[in-house]
């Protein structure tokens, strides 16, 4: 993987928002987002909803992408990131960096800000935001996290705080580095082992964030195993890209 040349300075961000059955928070959290410094595009990616996740997006300000079927996070991000630079064919202007916002993160997305500043200053390629204690507790027992923190480490080094955050700032050279996103819940995973890999620099931002935990019913744990499962191979795809074992 080659490190990508500098790009030139951008002046403003694009956020992007993966989301599906979000009806609830979706518009909280586009205000939010429409809220934060250097922010000029909110693209709201409706990855195959039931509800009216994609209505209520475009009402409360965002642009729309929209998935006829679910195809997962990885690519909604992908999605949404092809959406800004078809956008910036149009209006011209340097790549912007990618801002990558949860769903269900409502009011408090606002505080993504202190993502921004690093990248469109030139001070880190991706931030990543680190979150405090949830108001509601999960329900796991933390085997997807060390799973992916000794991977991260084992490939690159680098030892994060909260490997599996999904909140983060990017450069648009750093995102094009790290494509073809890992898929599913491996994503962020692989982006940040990408990302270093190519020689580019990654910041942890602590951010006061609340969204929703899985907990402890058959559905945490289903979706907890599938974390596992992704995270797994994207660890093991770039591992078998260094002819590592």
């Amino acid at each position: 993987m080659t490190t990508p040349d500098p790009a030139p300075a951008a002046t403003g961000v694009a956020a992007i928002v993966p989301a599906k059955d979000e009806a609830d928070r979706i518009a909280a959290t586009v205000a939010a987002v429409r809220a934060i410094p250097g922010v000029d595009l909110v693209v709201v990616v409706d990855d195959g909803s039931s509800d009216a996740t994609a209505e209520l997006a475009r009402e409360a300000g965002a642009e729309v992408a929209r998935h006829a079927r679910n195809r997962g996070k990885a690519a909604a991000m992908t999605t949404g990131a092809a959406y800004v630079a078809r956008h910036e064919g149009v209006e011209g202007g340097s790549p912007r960096p990618l801002l990558f916002v949860d769903g269900d993160l409502e009011a408090s997305a606002a505080n993504l800000g202190v993502l921004v500043p690093p990248v469109l200053e030139g001070r880190a390629d991706m931030t990543i935001a680190t979150l405090p204690p949830q108001k509601t507790a999960g329900g796991g027992r933390g085997f997807v996290v060390r799973l992916a923190r000794k991977g991260i480490e084992d490939l690159t080094g680098f030892s994060a705080v909260q490997p599996l955050s999904g909140m983060r700032c990017i450069s648009r050279p750093a995102f094009d580095a790290a494509t073809p996103l890992a898929r599913g819940w491996g994503v962020e995973v692989g982006l940040t082992v990408d990302v270093l890999l190519a020689g580019l620099r990654v910041e942890e931002v602590p951010c006061e964030l609340h969204h929703r935990v899985s907990g402890k019913d058959w559905r945490g744990q289903v979706h907890r195993a599938r974390q596992y499962r992704d995270v797994a191979l994207a660890l093991a795809r770039r591992r078998a890209r260094r002819g590592l074992r």
